[in-house]
């Protein structure tokens, strides 16, 4: 008994190296090494018996030519082979009819077609591929590579169980690195969960998202959907550094000269989203003043509105952002100081753990029992569980030779989540210095304007200097709740 239909169904001359030439070859192998008669009586269940029938010939009753491609030219009255780009699938009506009421509708509804080859330019062939190997198995296989076309696809066909698929894949591979561009996708497939997700992200590794080589790349309405937050964790100084890169990239992108005139022009809105006024004046003065991109005015206004009072009215957004808002606090976890505390290039550490969601900005840690000295220090929060540093800062800090502590500040504000257990880590080169003692493990923290926060306080095992619960270093913790 013959077979209807017959050969493969991935066109010989589909180059193997492309992923969608890779799937096609794989299902013609498939059709090559099954025996065609009775063929059904070797698949046990449904599901095996329409896999079998994924990208095969045998009882097609459709074509899709998928990709782009040169114009096909017709010939000897078959069907024109596909051109370069494009790879010709064959399918089956009604198995896309009963998974897709995009499909459904073409092949059934009032303006059903009845070609027997439909062409899709703007799909691409892997991603097609991937859309009828679903509807065939609910088998997924996307990748990195493939994930947006199959996405699209996917809404295009409104199959919304591999939209979700492709969601969860792209949530599951969410960095900061990659935020920029995935919320582009996502704002562009009308995605408001990954949407969010990116933004989450952003949030909290503010500095790490727009260091990435994809805020460039991002167009000028993702830009000041960023630029409204006030949860991004930087302070406002690398914001507007970072916005300056983007405008040079934008410049480029529009074919414009990179002048102060174009970059003003191309940020448009988003330059008034920038909030000056958070910069302290000297920040102002290293960056934005010298800029090009204010006007003559705006900086005279500015520099005002730093140094004078009453402050003159500005055009510019003064509202803190993330954990610059509100009154910055801090705790001390001492009831006494003594001397000496040594220093041979092991880090004092503590653990801890608080009660509500805040913000970390630095540390207070003591400083020499020999007058006046300078400390070189790094500065490090980790969270333990994960071993992994959240922020660290390289620094300094000069001291008077009293028993006072001495403010230590990390780069960015470091989000800490109730219930995590954190290692604050401090390593210093100098002298000899104090030292707290008849240490607290609780500490409370009571705000008129927000609830208590509760630290809790942990030794830390391992490679430490001696810090503990009772005395060492790193007596105070400074945050904004």
């Amino acid at each position: 008994m013959a077979a209807a239909g017959g050969g493969p169904g991935a066109p010989a001359e589909t180059p193997p190296a492309t992923a969608a030439g890779v799937a096609a070859a794989e299902a013609g192998a498939v059709l090559q090494r099954e025996p065609l008669y009775n063929w059904q009586a070797t698949k046990g269940s449904l599901r095996e018996r329409f896999a079998f029938l994924f990208s095969n010939e045998l009882l097609s009753d459709v074509h899709f030519v998928v990709g782009k491609g040169s114009a096909r030219g017709g010939g000897g009255g078959g069907a024109a082979p596909p051109g370069p780009g494009q790879q010709r699938i064959p399918a089956h009506r009604f198995v896309l009819a009963a998974g897709s009421a995009v499909f459904d509708a073409m092949f059934n509804g009032g303006m059903a077609t009845t070609s027997a080859e439909i062409e899709l330019p703007d799909v691409e062939p892997a991603a097609f591929l991937a859309l009828l190997r679903f509807l065939y198995s609910d088998e997924v296989q996307i990748g990195p590579e493939t994930v947006m076309t199959t996405l699209y696809t996917a809404k295009k066909y409104a199959v919304p169980a591999l939209e979700a698929h492709c969601v969860d894949f792209l949530t599951k591979h969410l960095r900061a690195d990659n935020a920029f561009m995935l919320l582009t996708q996502a704002r562009l497939f009308d995605e408001p969960q990954l949407a969010s997700l990116c933004l989450d992200t952003i949030d909290k590794s503010t500095m790490d998202a727009i260091s990435a080589e994809g805020f460039t790349d991002i167009d000028i309405d993702t830009l000041c959907a960023v630029l409204e937050r006030d949860t991004l964790s930087i302070r406002e100084s690398r914001l507007f550094g970072a916005v300056v890169r983007w405008a040079e990239a934008e410049c480029q992108r529009q074919q414009l000269p990179v002048t102060f005139g174009n970059k003003q022009k191309v940020l448009g809105r988003a330059l008034s989203l920038i909030r000056f006024p958070l910069m302290t004046i000297e920040e102002f003065a290293a960056g934005p003043a010298q800029s090009g991109i204010l006007s003559d005015r705006e900086v005279v206004n500015l520099f005002l509105h730093f140094t004078v009072n009453p402050k003159p009215k500005v055009d510019y957004i003064d509202r803190p952002r993330c954990c610059l808002r509100g009154k910055e606090c801090s705790i001390n976890r001492f009831q006494q100081v003594e001397s000496r505390w040594g220093y041979s290039g092991t880090s004092d550490r503590i653990r801890f753990t608080v009660n509500r969601r805040i913000s970390i900005v630095g540390f207070g840690l003591y400083g020499s029992i020999h007058g006046p000295t300078d400390y070189q220090v790094n500065i490090q929060i980790i969270d333990y569980e994960k071993n992994q540093t959240l922020g660290q800062n390289d620094t300094g800090f000069s001291c008077d030779g009293t028993a006072s502590t001495f403010r230590v500040m990390f780069k960015e504000p470091i989000e800490i989540l109730p219930t995590v257990c954190y290692t604050a880590c401090a390593t210093l080169k100098g002298p000899d210095s104090h030292y707290g003692t008849k240490g607290l493990k609780k500490v409370i923290h009571e705000s008129p304007t927000a609830s208590k926060t509760c630290f809790v306080f942990y030794s830390s095992p391992g490679n430490n200097n001696g810090t503990s619960i009772e005395d060492g270093q790193i007596p105070e913790i400074i945050f904004y709740t």
